[in-house]
């Protein structure tokens, strides 16, 4: 799995980068087939508020996208990867539950 952690309009330190790392690493255990995570960490028009986007490339789907926008970079971080893990989670749910359908 591959993961990118890129800053819009704010500089991506290695903190910043090994803590958004370090949760994109959980993320296969949700759903294994995720290919890459893109982070991408920014503050918009330089205002106060940080913006964390997560775009997961999933195999023989549509990537998934998750935003969330706060006041704290690391509180938006895990957010965002809660919104991103809760994706996953239902993605698997309706593969698993479309296969063991009965007409």
């Amino acid at each position: 799995m591959d993961i990118k952690v890129v800053g819009r309009h704010i500089e991506v330190t290695s903190a910043i980068r090994e803590y958004a790392e370090s949760k994109a690493a959980k993320m296969p255990r949700y759903y294994d087939r995720v290919q890459t995570i893109e982070f991408l960490v920014g503050r918009p028009d330089q205002h106060r508020q940080y913006e964390v986007e997560i775009i997961a490339t999933v195999d023989h789907t549509a990537p998934f996208v998750a935003k969330f926008t706060g006041g704290d970079l690391y509180a938006c971080i895990d957010e965002t990867v809660d919104k991103m893990e809760r994706q996953l989670t239902d993605h698997k749910e309706r593969l698993r539950n479309h296969k063991h359908h009965k007409p």
